[in-house]
C-alpha cells in the first residue's frame, strides 16, 4: 500500500496472487488448521448466494504492481488461512 501511495499520479493496482481458489478449498483449509474434521457438517450453503454462471473464472493479475512498483505476493492461501484462523482463535481465547 505504501508503494502505491508513493506514485506521482493516482493509479489502480490489483493486489492478487494470480491464482484462483474455490471457497470450499478455503473452508477446508480453515477447518483443517483449526483441527475440526468434516466441515460439511458445520457449513450451510444457500443457492441465493451462488454466483451466476456468467463468470467462468475469477483471477486477479498482479502484473502491473510487479512491473511498476516491484510488488509481488509473498503469502499463499495456506499461510493466509493460518493467519486468519489464528487471529480468530486468539480473539475468542480458544
Amino acid at each position: 500500500m505504501w508503494l502505491m501511495l508513493q506514485q506521482d499520479a493516482p493509479e489502480d493496482f490489483v493486489v492478487a496472487t494470480g491464482m484462483t481458489h474455490q471457497i470450499d478449498e478455503f473452508v477446508q483449509l480453515a477447518f483443517d488448521y483449526a483441527g475440526i474434521d468434516g466441515w460439511q457438517d458445520y457449513v450451510e450453503t444457500s443457492s441465493q448466494f451462488i454466483r451466476p454462471n456468467e463468470v467462468d473464472l475469477l483471477i486477479g493479475s498482479p502484473q502491473k504492481a510487479k512491473e511498476q512498483i516491484g510488488w509481488s505476493p509473498k503469502t499463499n492461501i495456506q499461510e493466509l488461512v493460518a493467519m486468519m484462523v489464528t487471529a480468530d482463535l486468539q480473539r475468542y481465547g480458544l
